[in-house]
């Protein structure tokens, strides 16, 4: 009798057992929990404070990968600088690039702004594009379309659980976007220069003109010379918005806005990077509300 109450534990244990998923950063994480449900246990390595170019890869960071089914990444180089050394002493051949366990969202969606001289004399570019897809909230259907699959692959007995809640989940936010899109309408047109080509997928989408970045160079900070040529810019085209980062130096912004009556609006990057983001429809809420109100 004791045996077969433990058998039937053991069995109770592996039906209702969670996949452990890793994702990159907040945003994958939210995804995940979306597709996922009640079946994954999901963490994220970033913290959306930080500069997602230059997140410090912590030793404390390694277990988490260690115990991973799946590792979902934004990709497009964008954990380049941190993530390699974590996976390699994560020693977790599964969610390895090319695996199983790992997903490369940067795969699901169409990427803009592609170099065509790759060199480090043009800054820190991203040879197969901008990584930062993340702020056109069309771009979250694909995606969530490819970790719908992973998960199924990972876990072939949640199938159904997973493109249920992928079918949910696709009701939900198209029906979301078509509210989002009409916020978005009266910023059609608009001028603006930003500190790093970090929303250029948003601007894209909603026909928005990023006239400058305040970095002469992506990845170099502003310089004396560069920054008085993005004051002549914004006077001479009446730009009324400087787009700027949460986490990047804001002394050259407010300086900029001194001389030009331009206002610094402060937009996230990632879901928690300001107050009142913690979920994905506050994190593009935020971002209508700031910047076209």
């Amino acid at each position: 009798m004791k045996k077969i109450s433990l058998l039937f534990l053991l069995i109770s244990a592996s039906l209702f057992a969670k996949i452990n998923v890793v994702t990159s950063y907040p945003w994958l994480a939210k995804v995940v929990q979306e597709v996922g449900g009640s079946a994954v246990h999901v963490t994220a390595l970033a913290s959306p404070r930080m500069d997602p170019h230059f997140i410090v890869p912590k030793p404390s960071l390694i277990p988490k990968l260690s115990r991973a089914d799946l590792l979902v990444i934004n990709g497009a180089g964008l954990e380049i600088g941190w993530l390699p050394p974590l996976l390699k002493r994560a020693n977790n051949a599964n969610i390895n690039p090319g695996r199983k366990g790992f997903a490369d969202a940067s795969k699901a969606v169409r990427l803009i702004d592609k170099p065509k001289t790759v060199s480090r004399a043009y800054g820190d570019v991203h040879p197969n594009g901008n990584p930062h897809f993340v702020l056109d909230p069309h771009n979250l259907i694909p995606i969530a379309k490819m970790i719908a699959g992973k998960l199924s692959r990972v876990d072939p007995a949640n199938k159904g659980l997973y493109q249920r809640n992928l079918s949910a989940f696709l009701q939900k936010w198209r029906a979301y976007l078509k509210q989002f899109d009409g916020q978005m309408r009266s910023c059609r047109g608009l001028n603006v220069v930003q500190y790093h080509a970090l929303y250029n997928y948003l601007l894209k989408r909603y026909g928005i003109r990023s006239l400058a970045t305040l970095e002469p160079l992506p990845g170099i900070s502003p310089s004396s010379k560069h920054t008085f040529e993005v004051i002549k810019i914004i006077k001479r085209n009446h730009v009324k918005k400087i787009l700027q980062d949460p986490y990047h130096e804001k002394k050259t912004s407010r300086f900029i806005a001194q001389k030009t009556n331009a206002k610094v609006i402060v937009l996230p990057q990632d879901v928690g990077a300001v107050s009142g983001t913690k979920t994905l429809k506050n994190f593009y809420q935020s971002i209508s509300r700031r910047l076209c109100h």
